[in-house]
């Protein structure tokens, strides 16, 4: 075993050597790279082969420069990214991000989290992830196109839907995803419903696909539930955000009896003991586009915390579903202290590695983002299907289908985290059994 840590520690500083500065992309693989030791001893083979470097390394990264004029008449620029991660599953799927934040070491480190993920559904879809330093908050709806349009025109020649599939991501919305389509359809000279994710039902979109990642995490989180004989029915819940994917895992857990308090954007953090008004978010941040500290101004019961941490609320369940790194050590300690019995990863890593083991010595049910929020991918990958046979589902059809993936999910980490010797442990699970699936298609295709 000492052999096995030590090359698995070499891989881990080559990977931090080869790509410098990109913390969070170090931290994606460290995660995954720590549960591996149990594979490398039973499967050799994988070492043989070099299969855990080769997974490492992107397939392909696209940078290029995106110029467009904002509705002063002055010249703008961004830059763009598509990393095609790993295709040997299927073609390389996985959102665009429009965020000031973004650089080639978050794209990288979502699309190395996109392989496993996309590997748990089941579906035959490889990872991806791209996006742009492009912030649409405050921009009008013709300088959100002409941006679209700009990074579409270089964008294009990369995708196809045999190739590579985007889908939205943040800052990406309907509104978005419209104006790429339309760039697409215009340069390519076809209408390919296929090659984007996440469209107008009245276009070639999915029902449920704007739902479906807060669906699905909430899905899973039940099902974390249900393996220790309980349920969501009457548990206190926070939820992290005031995004597509906080609003719709407050939406479901509503929907299986749970009781969300209290959610949050950049700008702090409301609390509403009744329950949370989703309508009432919808409209704030759906509609009209503003800030929830505006909650209040409808709602006696709640309060606005400026800058709060919205972790300090008593909670059963917690649900992170705005960003990388939101939940740490101290959090956790707070949550587990007053009485949290499952998390789930509704966003990207928004949980440190402190932060899980914190909730693993606990004996809190964890759930990673690359199992807990499949449930997006897992409906672009449907999308896709009805894409490809020029049909239609109905949004109970779908959503139906949607939970018996998250079930599948969810029975993978937990049958994987038991035959390796941890069990009811989910990030071993996750990452072990995403990992295994794509190693096996990568040795099946030879050195490539």
């Amino acid at each position: 075993m000492v052999n096995v840590r030590e090359r698995l520690a070499h891989v881990q500083q080559q990977v931090i050597d080869r790509n410098p500065g990109e913390s969070e992309f170090h931290q994606a693989v460290a995660e995954v790279l720590g549960c591996l030791g149990p594979v490398l001893e039973r499967y050799p083979q994988y070492s043989e082969y070099k299969i855990i470097e080769r997974i490492c390394e992107p397939e392909r990264q696209v940078i290029f420069r995106v110029p467009w004029e904002d509705d002063r008449g002055e010249i703008q620029i961004n830059r763009g990214f598509r990393v095609q991660y790993n295709s040997a599953l299927g073609p390389y799927k996985g959102g665009l991000r429009f965020h000031p934040s973004v650089y080639l070491g978050i794209v990288k480190f979502l699309g190395f989290e996109q392989v496993f993920k996309n590997a748990l559904t089941g579906m035959p879809i490889g990872g991806g992830k791209g996006g742009a330093d492009f912030d649409p908050k405050g921009k009008s709806d013709a300088e959100v196109m002409r941006f679209c349009q700009s990074f579409m025109t270089e964008l294009y020649r990369y995708l196809g839907e045999y190739i590579d599939v985007p889908a939205g991501d943040i800052g990406v919305g309907g509104r978005e995803i419209g104006f790429l389509f339309g760039q697409y359809k215009r340069l390519s000279g076809k209408y390919e419903s296929g090659v984007l994710t996440g469209k107008n039902p009245a276009w070639g979109g999915a029902l449920v696909r704007r739902e479906s990642t807060g669906y699905g995490a909430v899905f899973f989180v039940d099902e974390m539930l249900r393996a220790r004989d309980q349920s969501l029915e009457g548990k206190t819940c926070v939820v992290s955000g005031a995004g597509n994917v906080a609003i719709y895992t407050i939406e479901k857990t509503h929907q299986l009896g749970g009781k969300v308090v209290a959610c949050s954007d950049s700008g702090g953090v409301v609390y509403d003991p009744e329950g949370i008004d989703l309508e009432l978010v919808k409209r704030l941040k759906e509609v009209e586009r503003r800030r929830i500290k505006d909650y209040v101004d409808y709602r006696r019961t709640a309060v606005f915390r400026e800058e709060g941490n919205i972790w300090d609320i008593p909670c059963q369940v917690a649900i992170p579903a705005a960003t990388q790194n939101e939940l740490d050590a101290a959090d956790a300690r707070r949550l587990v202290a007053h009485g949290c019995l499952a998390v789930g990863e509704g966003a990207n890593m928004p949980t440190t590695p402190a932060g899980i083991r914190v909730f693993e010595e606990a004996g809190v049910a964890f759930g990673p983002g690359k199992a807990t929020n499949a449930g997006g991918v897992a409906t672009s990958a449907l999308e896709m299907q009805q894409n490809a046979c020029r049909d239609s589902w109905t949004f109970q059809y779908t959503e139906t289908r949607l939970r018996e993936i998250m079930t599948g999910v969810h029975q993978r980490c937990w049958d994987t985290a038991a035959e390796f010797g941890h069990p009811g442990n989910y990030v071993v699970g996750a990452n072990i059994a995403g990992f295994v699936r794509v190693a096996e298609a990568m040795l099946a295709f030879g050195l490539v």
